[in-house]
């Protein structure tokens, strides 16, 4: 009599189809997160903007004009005008410094203001500030803007 051997396991081509399946499944959660974590960091930016821009608003009902651009980037001014804004509002989530620049740019945040005409510059003792702009750049691509209220 023969004896039949049945061999227990998977053959290679199972075991590839199996890896393949894993692999493409890793794929999609990896990208997945990946844009899950992108519009999370958009959201922050869309909320540090609008916490600046309700300081900054409050700021112009207390003095009847907008700060200055230095005057948002000086932590003692702040301090004292503003003393319900948190320093890490100022920062861009994946920026490395808390600085506002004067134009939109990746990775920070960017508070163009001017003269009641729009585009003299001002400095709150010669002209002072009527106008701004507030941008967040999102990832991937867009911005989101706030502006003076009057």
């Amino acid at each position: 009599m023969r004896k039949q051997l049945k061999s227990s396991g998977f053959t290679i081509v199972e075991l590839l189809i199996v890896i393949v399946v894993i692999g493409i499944l890793a794929g999609l959660v990896v990208t997945t997160f990946t844009g899950i974590q992108q519009k999370g960091r958009n959201t922050e930016r869309q909320t540090d903007i609008k916490a600046i821009h309700g300081q900054v608003e409050a700021y112009y009902a207390q003095n009847g004009r907008y700060p200055t651009l230095a005057n948002l980037n000086d932590a003692t001014w702040r301090g004292t005008n503003m003393k319900g804004l948190d320093a890490e509002a100022l920062k861009d989530p994946k920026g490395t410094s808390g600085t506002i620049a004067a134009t939109a740019a990746a990775n920070v945040y960017s508070y163009a203001v001017f003269a009641s005409d729009g585009t003299t510059a001002c400095d709150n003792s010669t002209n002072d500030c009527a106008v701004y702009t507030m941008t967040a750049t999102y990832e991937g691509s867009g911005t989101f803007a706030k502006s003076n209220l009057n």
